[in-house]
């Protein structure tokens, strides 16, 4: 399945191509980042559960989704990407222009993939006092979150950024991963900033117009996701707590 989104005329803009998954919240960090910059891109969907040779060929190492393809040249991986992007085209900057603040930028990304994304998605695929335990870890990352962006509109301040990115997963993914675990992760009286961050998030004008994914269907995606991973994360045991730590 192709599509194209035509959004500049410029020809340095040709060749431009991004294969991702409809529901990937990596994929669609890279969609945002090229409409912000007013990129026309085509967009190609891949199947992740039937992989094909494309794939394989453009992410030979992983086989993984979001790939930016410029120029005939591929690239993997979400952050990645949107620094290329920046870079290459410097209009609307994404990155903090001042070396520490875009150092800052990239620290706390990874943080959040790492610290923040990895346990809330064992949220979504365990139960019981497991869950609660996983919960509690994205709580206390999520306080330094909220540190962050208590008293601005963006975590860069008043432009969105490559941080509101990287981080848009706690707007729209977590709301639907709580929803399927029945359980709360982000509460907007205990997390105020962030929830004042949300919503000016998604009534962003860029995030309003481009591709988002249909709701019932990225709820029905990630039951059956819950459904096929909770009794494997269930027999790893304690083992699991080795991947996601303690704090």
């Amino acid at each position: 399945m192709e599509e194209s989104s035509s959004t500049s005329n410029s020809t340095s803009n040709k060749g431009v191509k991004v294969v991702g998954f409809w529901v990937s919240l990596f994929s669609q960090r890279v969609r945002w980042g090229l409409k912000l910059k007013g990129i026309e891109y085509e967009y190609v969907e891949e199947d992740i559960n039937n992989k094909s040779p494309l794939l394989f060929e453009l992410n030979p190492l992983y086989g993984k989704v979001p790939i930016l393809v410029h120029d005939g040249v591929s690239f993997p991986e979400s952050r990645i990407i949107l620094e290329y992007i920046d870079q290459f085209w410097p209009h609307n900057p994404l990155m903090p222009l001042d070396p520490y603040h875009r150092a800052q930028a990239r620290f706390w990304a990874k943080f959040a993939d790492e610290k923040l994304l990895d346990p809330a998605w064992f949220v979504l695929n365990l139960e019981g006092e497991d869950q609660e335990r996983a919960a509690k870890i994205v709580s206390v990352h999520l306080e330094k979150i909220e540190e962050m962006i208590k008293g601005k509109k963006y975590f860069g301040g008043n432009t969105i950024g490559f941080l509101d990115l990287v981080l848009a997963f706690i707007a729209y993914i977590l709301p639907a991963w709580e929803e399927v675990a029945s359980i709360k992760m982000v509460d907007p009286s205990k997390f105020p900033g962030i929830a004042t961050w949300t919503d000016n998030f998604l009534n962003h004008p860029v995030v309003k117009t481009e591709y988002f994914p249909p709701k019932d269907q990225t709820l029905s995606y990630y039951k059956c996701r819950r459904h096929e991973l909770l009794p494997l994360y269930k027999s790893y045991g304690n083992k699991i707590w080795t991947y996601i730590g303690t704090q």
